[in-house]
């Protein structure tokens, strides 16, 4: 997963996370939304709204993101209620407005990780806005390895009951990454919880034909793992 520039026909991995925000902001004016984002229109910005309107059959495939964005939202308010969780790790944060849309406890630390060009352009647009929870973000290229090692040892130092969120991350993983990354988790005893999304491989050659002539290299979609679930244990 390496960052690469963004031309006018090519959709990179960064711009992605425009584009689902535009997603966000699409259900968000629904009188009947199962969320609401209030910043997801100012951080898609121009970019976001353009790949939308591009994509072939884009804003059809808007529900998968939809629902994938309200059912985290529910299962990381359980943690939080149910498991008492002390912190959060966002790999690959992107544009995601959590820490300061959902009704998080003040006491909770959560971590936003992302290219460093992500962070910088991320924390502009929301300059003056106030999160609802102790927010920490930390530039990291996750492909380097030295750079996820650090990452990780610093991780462990901010709580003792900690969740991971890797929404939308896995589908730009080889298998052989994937594997990695969910050992170098699950070797950190503070995290105890891990909610990611998991393509089927239909569902993966389908967007493919789709989308593979808009997407950059960076944004190809690589990973659906046939055995499912059963993949992580």
């Amino acid at each position: 997963m390496t960052q690469e520039t963004s031309t006018e026909r090519d959709v990179t991995v960064a711009d992605t996370a425009k584009w689902v925000a535009m997603y966000r902001a699409i259900e968000s004016d629904r009188s009947d939304a199962l969320f609401r984002d209030p910043f997801a229109r100012r951080l898609a910005g121009e970019r976001g709204a353009d790949i939308l309107d591009r994509m072939p059959k884009g804003r059809a495939f808007a529900w998968p993101m939809i629902v994938r964005t309200a059912v985290i939202d529910e299962l990381l308010m359980r943690a939080i209620r149910d498991e008492h969780i002390d912190f959060v790790v966002n790999l690959a944060a992107g544009l995601d407005a959590r820490p300061y849309r959902m009704q998080l406890p003040p006491t909770l630390r959560w971590v936003e990780v992302d290219y460093p060009s992500t962070i910088e352009e991320k924390t502009k647009a929301l300059a003056g806005e106030t999160p609802r929870c102790d927010l920490v973000r930390i530039p990291a290229d996750l492909a380097d390895a030295t750079a996820r090692t650090a990452l990780l040892e610093r991780v462990a130092t901010f709580g003792s009951k900690g969740l991971v969120i890797t929404e939308g991350l896995m589908i730009y993983l080889t298998r052989e990454q994937a594997g990695e990354l969910a050992r170098e988790l699950a070797a950190v005893s503070q995290l105890q919880f891990w909610i990611l999304d998991i393509a089927a491989p239909f569902i993966l050659k389908m967007m493919a034909r789709t989308w593979s002539k808009r997407l950059g290299t960076s944004a190809t979609f690589r990973f659906a793992p046939q055995e499912g679930a059963e993949f992580y244990e």
